[in-house]
């Protein structure tokens, strides 16, 4: 997508929260690979997915700087919890400075870790959405842990599914990460427990439902 039509759909839908505005530049300033926060558009679409499902007990693999987090939290209900995970335990602090920041952030429970690590302790929560996006290597063997916890008609929603052209790319798709993205999306085409759908939103975004 080309500079100017991105602006234009920017100008055409809802503004970015001011909150989440200073986190994008504070991202850019203060973090290497900012390419990785979410962003207006694709904070703007988490927030309206998760409006639809409505869920109550949603889940991230990836925090990051939070951008993704807050996006989906300022969606839920009042009763409704979201659990993020991010393996780099350098980014707690900021993280948790932003979601202090943020009128959601109370909704949010940070865990810092290895997601296949701190899942089972997590206990019997059946989720009814689910955010991946964390190591690239991985997501086969988070969405086989996590698929028997999503409830029955519950979603799986997976970032960089796509992976810069890279998944059909044979010059270029030979790296661990490229090769972990390709084996999900295999993964997931061939399961029969689920619908699914991929985006060309940014990086590719896979919608995954699981059957009733």
């Amino acid at each position: 997508m080309d500079e100017q039509l991105q602006e234009y759909i920017l100008g055409h839908i809802d503004p970015e929260p001011p909150h989440l505005r200073q986190l994008a530049r504070d991202v850019n300033v203060y973090l290497l690979y900012p390419r990785m926060c979410s962003g207006h558009l694709q904070g703007r679409i988490l927030g309206m997915l998760t409006h639809m499902i409505a869920p109550l007990n949603v889940l991230e693999l990836g925090t990051y700087a939070g951008y993704s987090a807050l996006s989906i939290a300022e969606a839920l209900g009042p009763d409704a919890r979201l659990h993020t995970i991010e393996i780099d335990d350098e980014m707690e602090d900021f993280i948790l400075q932003r979601f202090a920041q943020s009128p959601a952030g109370s909704k949010i429970s940070l865990h810092i870790g290895d997601a296949r690590d701190i899942l089972p302790g997590l206990g019997d929560i059946v989720w009814d959405m689910v955010f991946i996006d964390a190591n690239k290597r991985c997501y086969c063997e988070y969405y086989e842990m996590i698929l028997p916890h999503v409830r029955p008609g519950g979603y799986i929603l997976a970032d960089n599914t796509l992976w810069d052209g890279k998944v059909v790319d044979p010059a270029h798709n030979h790296d661990a990460q490229s090769r972990g993205i390709m084996a999900f999306n295999d993964l997931v085409a061939a399961d029969d427990r689920v619908e699914k759908v991929i985006l060309p939103l940014r990086d590719g975004l896979t919608i995954i439902r699981k059957k009733n």
